[in-house]
């Protein structure tokens, strides 16, 4: 068959005829397998186990499914070459419609799977949340072109975002996802990260944008996420759903792609109280009918299998057929056409219904030049396209800049520092302070103590599924971690570095700490840069910090700022007074004393070495199958291959006895090089 045999495969006729052409040859199997997007595992072997008990991806192909979600993060070259065979593959089946590769994000520099995943090869920028502090919609389109490029490289070209949900119940565990509380910042910055994604129209060098989650995610019944069932209930006790709905009007009037629809149910409203991927009201009466969107609608994953709040009476091809009814095109996650086809073949489910998902589905891929020259990428080239130094520098800029000075106090620990202080420090690489100042052990000995920290959360699930990485619950800090930092403060002036992925009640550290930061998603270097005045903090809170977890209890879920006498306020952040950035000096004319935290001429570094580099070793696999045996087949780490070791063992750590983790990681550092 030549390249052009058919109308479909001819690039100079428009787009709908080729889709028209294309869809009147295809068998109901080859319609079906298109609505689906289950996640796949990248490796050499395509008969290899997926992810969480989706299927090989050579039985994905078989199943005739083109659309899949990527989760881990190897080198760009090895996405990309496992792009082009899969490709290859799809090529050679069937009608050849080409695969659709999508994303969850990315770039943020986080250890957080669950809120982003881990950046990997790919530059590293501040959550999005930092984007909602500075709120400057120039730099966030330029962030979003930023990862159109590097996607492109690899062949990823679809975006699972931007997140324009807004984070208006301070205990929601999604918040570090969102630009924030407000709808005027989400919705500007919104725009402008969905134009830089896709650019002014739909072409061969975009990637789709898929904005979530519709109606808008955030009003959570007690900040309970809809992942799983105790979260399920979206409310609106100040009656401001339109707020929410905002950013998604501006977004579809800037022409975004595709719309996701969130799990949760809304409760109380004049709508259907099921998951939002099964709401007819919410998808074809509001985002269909009165908002006229005809993009494509996936659902978030596993609506069918897991999460089908609201139907749970219903059978897997009952919710099926509510949730086309509904106006679903795919459905993320799943991975079943052989049900969809016997819904058609049964009549409950007419094939022109499908006719309309398959359309929309396939325009996109024509749009997006897959059936032509975009089909393939260069994975020889993909390694020096992804992390460019340029792309490197300008997100640890955008870093420290989104950082948020919220008290700036006197004496040593004013900022920023200067004159080569003795820092004593927690949490912060004391190598990164070379040149600045002279690191030393004991906090005695000290000028100034800086801490990093997080914004508390309570542990959740069993320490061996997704629940785990799911920072949900109470705000307050541990006493635990209180009175340790209380102690700290009465023998040295404190710094303290919070990271605030939620807001944290800071209450109790105001009259501790004399100068606190807060971050999203900042490196060491970035916040050292800060600290000592090469960068400026021009970062402003994106919500409001409570002062306890009775105003956050007392507050409405879905109306911004509505905590009593919170600490800060939304907008809050204060700046240098007079700054001009200062150069580090010679790291040499500094010295830093360092507590060996592993045998001399030990084989890793936990808080280095990666997950694949530890499991590698057949010595560390060994160990750890012998004290964890639970760890190793954990499906949460083919997300985490490239997270440090230690850092997944402070989340396991919060369901399993110290003892164990302790041992693990003696046994681990003892290795001999």
């Amino acid at each position: 068959m030549s390249e052009t045999a058919h109308p479909y495969q001819d690039r100079t006729l428009p787009v709908d005829q080729r889709v028209d052409d294309l869809l009147s040859r295809m068998t109901l199997e080859d319609k079906a397998g298109q609505m689906f997007q289950p996640m796949a595992t990248l490796g050499d072997d395509l008969d290899a186990p997926g992810l969480f008990g989706s299927p090989s991806m050579r039985t994905i192909i078989d199943r005739g499914i083109t659309h899949v979600n990527i989760l881990q993060a190897p080198s760009a070259r090895e996405i990309a070459a496992w792009h082009n065979t899969v490709q290859d593959e799809a090529r050679q089946h069937g009608l050849g419609i080409p695969f659709s590769l999508s994303s969850d994000p990315r770039h943020s520099f986080s250890n957080n799977p669950a809120a982003a995943l881990i950046a990997g090869p790919f530059s590293q920028w501040p959550e999005f949340l930092g984007f909602g502090a500075l709120d400057d919609p120039a730099l966030t389109r330029r962030f979003a072109e930023v990862v159109r490029r590097e996607y492109l490289a690899v062949g990823i070209r679809t975006a699972l975002h931007p997140q324009i949900d807004l984070a208006t119940e301070p205990r929601w565990a999604r918040a570090s996802g969102t630009f924030g509380q407000s709808a005027e910042v989400t919705g500007r910055l919104g725009v402008a990260y969905t134009l830089g994604l896709q650019g002014e129209e739909l072409g061969d060098q975009s990637v789709s944008a898929m904005a979530k989650h519709f109606p808008g995610g955030g009003p959570q019944l007690d900040g309970e996420d809809p992942h799983f069932s105790y979260g399920r209930e979206q409310v609106y006790p100040g009656g401001q759903f339109d707020l929410h709905l905002q950013p998604f009007r501006e977004l579809l009037a800037a022409g975004v792609s595709q719309i996701m629809p969130y799990y949760g149910m809304p409760i109380g409203t004049e709508y259907e109280e099921v998951g939002f991927g099964f709401n007819k009201q919410i998808i074809q009466g509001l985002l269909r009918d009165e908002l006229g969107f005809d993009g494509i609608v996936c659902t978030d994953w596993g609506i069918l299998s897991r999460t089908f709040w609201g139907v749970e009476s219903l059978t897997y091809e009952e919710r099926m057929i509510k949730s086309l009814d509904a106006g679903v095109d795919q459905f993320g996650g799943e991975f079943n056409p052989k049900a969809l086809i016997g819904l058609v073949r049964s009549g409950a489910v007419p094939e022109s219904r499908l006719d309309t998902s398959v359309r929309r589905l396939l325009r996109e891929k024509f749009r997006l030049g897959l059936f032509d020259d975009a089909r393939f990428v260069d994975a020889d080239a993909a390694d020096a396209i992804v992390g460019m130094e340029d792309a490197r520098a300008a997100g640890l800029e955008a870093q420290s800049r989104s950082l948020t000075l919220l008290t700036n106090g006197g004496g040593a620990a004013r900022l920023p520092l200067s004159g080569r202080p003795s820092v004593y420090v927690e949490g912060l690489a004391p190598a990164e302070l070379a040149g600045w100042a002279d690191v030393v052990t004991d906090p005695d000995r000290a000028d100034v103590a800086i801490v990093r920290t997080n914004a508390p959360w309570e542990p959740r699930g069993n320490g061996a599924d997704i629940e785990s990485f799911f920072r949900a619950g109470s705000l307050e800090f541990h006493d635990d971690e209180l009175a340790h930092l209380r102690e700290l403060a009465s023998r040295v002036p404190l710094i303290l570095d919070v990271y605030l992925d939620r807001p944290a009640i800071l209450a109790p550290l105001l009259d501790v700490a004399s100068t606190i930061i807060a971050n999203y998603g900042a490196s060491d270097t970035a916040l050292v840069n800060v600290l000592f005045g090469a960068a400026e903090p021009q970062g402003a809170l994106p919500f409001e910090v409570p002062s306890s977890m009775e105003a956050v209890a007392a507050s409405r879920p879905d109306v911004p700022s509505d905590t009593v006498d919170p600490s800060f306020a939304f907008g809050h952040g204060l700046r240098y007074d007079g700054w001009s950035p200062a150069v580090r000096p010679d790291p040499a004319s500094t010295t830093v004393e360092v507590t060996d935290v592993a045998a001399p001429g030990g084989r890793f570094d936990l808080a280095s070495a990666t997950v694949a580099q530890v499991l590698a070793d057949a010595d560390a696999l060994a160990i750890i199958t012998e004290i964890m045996p639970e760890l190793p087949g954990n499906p949460m780490l083919a997300a985490a291959q490239n997270m440090p070791l230690d850092t997944v063992l402070g989340f396991a750590g919060a369901t399993l006895p110290t003892e164990t983790i302790d041992a693990l990681r003696s046994r681990l550092v003892a290795l001999p090089a």
